[in-house]
Order: C-alpha cells, then structure tokens, then sequence
C-alpha cells in the first residue's frame, strides 16, 4: 500500500515509454547519418528513363539533419521525463499512424502492425508518461 509522499510506482506500461525513447533515438541518430551522407553527394542522378538531372542535396541534407536532431532530442527528453517530448512523441505517433492510414493499401500487413503499436505508444505515453519523471 502506497503511502503519502512516497514516490510514484511505475507500471509495466512505462517499457512501451521505453521503447519509445529508444526508437525516437535510433531513427534520429540514422536521420543525422543520412543528412551527413547527403552533403557529401552532390551532382548528377540518372533516371530510370536515362535523364540526368542536376540535384543538390544540400536541402534533403538539412531536412535529414534537422529532423534527425528533433527526434533525437525527443528520445532523449523522454529517457529524462520531461513533459515537452511526450507531447512531441505524441504528435510524431500520430502522424506516423496518419501516414500509415494513407499507406494502408500499399502495404496493409507493415502499416497495420505500425498503427497498432503506435496505438501503444501513444496510450504509453498519455496515459503513463508521468511515470518517467525524476522522483
């Protein structure tokens, strides 16, 4: 029986916050590894059809850097409980369920499983993120 003033138990539900965290991290350090790799490729790109076209990838390099830098920075603010990254993780689960939706006759089996644990993910963090906070 909890007592007044102890620390908050945590449920089993804070592991989906877990892997929230680390998937967050993951995609954001392979975001920042592909934003670096677009700097060093510039130049020309040959379609299927044999055109070449003139492409600079500074642009796709800064998108991959930025994009990788929020994501990162989210698993990491979740790993540390703050409230800013669960509200970030939220949004950045629903677009993914948003997209997932848009995907779905492409490839029903992948976004049904993405959806599903997007679902997960953000019944985690809604309803148990509190739990990450430093006691």
């Amino acid at each position: 029986m909890a007592t007044r003033g102890a620390g908050r138990m945590r449920t089993g539900w804070v592991g989906w916050v877990y892997f929230a965290a680390a998937v967050l991290l993951v995609i954001g350090v392979i975001q920042i590894v592909n934003g670096v790799i677009a700097f060093a490729h510039s130049g020309t790109v040959l379609t299927p059809a044999g055109t070449e076209i003139r492409v600079s990838y500074g642009t796709i390099g800064w998108s991959y850097l930025i994009t990788g830098a929020v994501l990162a920075a989210t698993g990491v603010g979740l790993l540390s409980g703050r409230t800013w990254a669960r509200v970030v993780a939220v949004v950045l689960a629903v677009i993914s369920v948003l997209a997932n939706i848009a995907f779905f006759a492409a490839y029903p089996l992948w976004s049904a499983v993405a959806i599903v644990l997007n679902a997960v993910v953000i019944y985690a963090l809604v309803a148990h993120g509190k739990e990450m906070a430093p006691r």
